[in-house]
């Protein structure tokens, strides 16, 4: 009799150890994935492990109302209807991407205002590279799309690699197509406001 209750003593307690150590482990591998969540989350993957800071439209976005993004499109690249569409949503989703941590509360009250977007023509990528200095001056947020060059958007810059006896040419795609601007309405047409609608 007393070796029957030693035994189911002792299988009860290993038992009990047993749910313990695989209730630790769990509890201990969820915590784990919850702060390696919560770190990524507060580091910028380009800016390589330094914590984000929030953007200043953030601050503004609690006393301005009207909020707005504005696209430009570069005229000079005589891009197709299809192009521009494909290119402007590039646009949209970068800039949308690059605040979505940093500006909760601006792309909120942007979405309050309905998504309000607005596309404009420039002539150039040297006048666009001028807008986006204007903007980051007035510390509103940009993006600009840089085309792939597959399709009608020549690769603009070439480059050779000798390789064995064989010369390769390779195309390097840098061209800029599409800006996106999004802040209050007033700061983005003191950035955007002197460019004729696409």
């Amino acid at each position: 009799m007393d070796l029957t209750w030693l035994s189911a003593i002792l299988v009860g307690a290993g038992c009990l150890a047993l749910g313990f150590f695989i209730g630790s482990r769990k509890f201990s591998r969820k915590f784990l994935l919850t702060k390696a969540a919560e770190a990524t989350a507060l580091v910028d993957g380009n800016q390589k492990g330094r914590a984000k800071k929030p953007l200043e439209i953030e601050k503004l976005a609690e006393i301005i109302e009207d909020f707005k993004m504005v696209l430009v499109v570069r005229n000079d690249l005589k891009m197709g209807k299809g192009k521009i569409a494909a290119q402007c949503s590039h646009a949209t989703l970068g800039l949308y991407k690059k605040i979505l941590h940093r500006a909760p509360k601006a792309l909120n009250r942007w979405e309050m205002c309905g998504q309000v977007k607005v596309v404009v023509k420039i002539e150039s990528e040297d006048d666009m590279l001028v807008l986006q200095e204007k903007a980051k001056a007035m510390a509103i947020p940009t993006h600009i799309v840089i085309d792939a060059g597959r399709t009608q958007i020549a690769p603009s810059e070439l480059s050779s690699v000798l390789l064995g006896n064989y010369l390769i040419f390779l195309y390097f795609p840098d061209s800029k197509t599409v800006m996106a601007v999004l802040g209050p309405a007033d700061m983005v047409d003191d950035v955007t406001g002197g460019l004729k609608l696409l």
